[in-house]
């Protein structure tokens, strides 16, 4: 508490623009509200369309810039941005030149945070391991903090933390773009082409993504997937103590998979069939926490949770069972990689559901994979050209039944009516959700919703 109230005293006759009124502002804007502070909050929406929570803002004093010119001719000392609004955006970079400190709510979290912060990023995995992270901590009896990216905003809860908890995170690459701190544990779960429609290149990507742990010190640590090379290439710049994780290669040091066991620094630690959800994505998500809980969290407590841990929603859940066919929601596939994880954690053939928004991310991987793991292939979305695309070009391949369907409803029921007992059908996009829905999590409802109609 001492440490927030000091570090908002900065900002006392200051004046302050918070970029963005979504999940993670609306709680900082009250926090800055009750601290006396000049705040002007900037969006996009009508005031027409406004909820009532962003209005009580206004009552409580906040003044709103609002509709599709909120970020013109804009000055402050100290900008808020929202994860969604990059730094490279010509507003904020003109509000940098004008001499403004832009900054974030996960940066202020981890500057006055009180207790030890444990960090996850990557392309794909990230919530399971964070959350993972979380659960084996508290199986150990530690007050655990979880939030970031996940969806809890974590700063307007930094003043009941103590220096004995343990704050889990997880981090997009929007947030770390310009993150000047790094938590005592980093973790990078893997790396590969995501968010292309936001960031310039791959590269980009990546230098966002390593903020991490470039801020860290010698006392600090990085766990890095030793399978993935462009993880495993960022070795030689970490600041502090590496952990590998691998499932293809036995390390003395680290965290590996033999034999259906996982062992750590060459002993053996948890039987792959105790882990309770499926996937080999999820072995390396187990293999990623573990790593990271390294000297925090006694073994039987890691057993406890695998044994224990039914998965995180929207990430291969399963929805129902009906007539013998199995319905999976795997919403959060915005990638493919994501999706060629979650049709690897299938022994048989599944009747597919894929396509939506394009992130300008090549699909050529994708084509031979859905060829040797899709029976029934339902398209729906902007990206279905692509991935079709992807598919007839994937040499020599056994092709599945391709289907195209415009609605989302559609294909779904398309893929049931194709279904027999025994079967999966599984919703895993390889894209984005934003052509129809407003986040992967309302597709996901979406979907559940239409197949327990079924």
């Amino acid at each position: 508490m001492m440490k927030l109230r000091a570090y908002l005293d900065r900002f006392q006759g200051k004046k302050i623009l918070v970029l963005g009124l979504g999940v993670s502002n609306r709680p900082l804007v009250r926090l800055l509200l009750e601290a006396g502070l000049d705040v002007t909050a900037c969006d996009r929406t009508q005031r027409d369309r406004l909820d009532e929570e962003i209005l009580d803002l206004e009552r409580q004093g906040a003044k709103l810039r609002l509709g599709e010119d909120y970020l013109k001719q804009l000055s402050a000392d100290v900008v808020f941005r929202t994860p969604g609004m990059l730094p490279t955006m010509p507003e904020i970079q003109a509000l940098l030149r004008q001499g403004a400190e832009v900054t974030s709510e996960m940066e202020v979290f981890f500057e006055v945070c009180p207790c030890t912060i444990l960090a996850v990023t990557g392309s794909d995995g990230k919530t399971t391991t964070t959350t993972l992270i979380s659960e084996m901590l508290k199986a150990a009896g530690r007050r655990v903090f979880l939030g970031g990216n996940i969806g809890t905003p974590l700063l307007p809860r930094s003043d009941e933390m103590t220096e004995s908890d343990i704050a889990v995170v997880e981090l997009s690459s929007f947030q770390l773009m310009d993150m000047r701190r790094s938590p005592h544990i980093a973790v990078i779960t893997n790396l590969a082409p995501n968010h292309l429609d936001h960031h310039t290149d791959m590269a980009e990507y990546v230098t966002a993504k390593k903020q991490i742990f470039l801020h860290q010190g010698e006392g600090d640590v990085l766990v890095l997937n030793h399978d993935n090379a462009v993880t495993d290439g960022l070795r030689p710049e970490a600041r502090g103590a590496v952990r590998l994780f691998s499932r293809r290669e036995a390390l003395k040091s680290g965290v590996c998979l033999r034999d259906g066991v996982i062992y750590r620094d060459g002993a053996p630690l948890l039987r792959q069939a105790e882990i309770k959800i499926p996937g080999i994505h999820n072995v390396e998500n187990y293999m990623a926490a573990i790593a990271a809980v390294e000297g925090l969290v006694p073994d039987g407590c890691i057993r406890e949770v695998a044994r224990n841990f039914g998965g995180v929603e929207h990430r291969i859940e399963l929805v129902r069972v009906k007539d013998g066919v199995s319905f999976y929601n795997d919403s959060i596939a915005s990638s493919p990689s994501r999706t060629i994880a979650g049709l690897r954690s299938f022994a048989e053939k599944v009747i597919l559901i894929a396509g939506g928004y394009d992130k300008q991310i090549p699909y050529d991987v994708l084509g031979p994979e859905i060829c040797a793991h899709v029976k029934t292939l339902v398209l729906t979305g902007a990206t279905a050209p692509k991935i079709r695309a992807a598919v007839e070009a994937a040499s020599g391949a056994d092709r599945p039944e391709i289907l195209e369907e415009d609605d989302f409803e559609r294909a779904i029921r398309t893929a049931a009516a194709r279904a027999k007992p025994g079967d999966t059908v599984l919703l895993s996009p390889a894209s984005a959700s934003f052509d129809h829905f407003k986040n992967f999590m309302v597709r996901g409802d979406t979907f559940k919703r239409i197949v327990m109609k079924l």
